[in-house]
């Protein structure tokens, strides 16, 4: 992740999709540019109801040791406020790393892409709001 010119990381957007944020990371996170989109995670778990975060990595080619135990470390709290983490699109050599590093990142679901994250936690990649129910005359 590249920094703005004043020095600050640049932050990584959160999207809600109903119940579920969505992040999608790409290219080199910067260590405060992880720590936020913890803060921001956690922050948004804790002002809305959220039943899952998936975090895509699909655009991320190398993952060192910060950035798995920040990614771990998301799990954790989002476990201690009743929340899901889906890490989907991890590249095979994201994973070789990650398990040569000795991080197995308990309490992390995985999931080959976004639609399968999606619809691992049960919401079709289509789903949008539903419509409100007609009334009976």
């Amino acid at each position: 992740m590249t920094s703005s010119p004043a020095g600050q990381a640049t932050a990584v957007p959160v999207l809600a999709l109903g119940d579920v944020l969505l992040v999608t990371l790409q290219g080199e996170l910067e260590d405060r540019a992880a720590e936020r989109l913890q803060q921001d995670i956690a922050h948004r778990a804790g002002r809305r109801p959220v039943r899952a975060v998936v975090i895509d990595i699909s655009g991320v080619e190398i993952v060192d040791s910060f950035l798995g135990r920040v990614l771990a470390e998301i799990a954790a709290g989002g476990r201690l406020l009743a929340v899901s983490t889906v890490l989907a699109g991890m590249r095979p050599a994201v994973a070789i790393t990650l398990a040569e590093l000795g991080l197995t990142l308990p309490g992390v679901h995985t999931a080959l892409n976004v639609d399968r994250a999606l619809s691992l936690l049960g919401r079709a990649p289509s789903d949008g709001p539903s419509a409100a129910p007609e009334r009976g005359a």
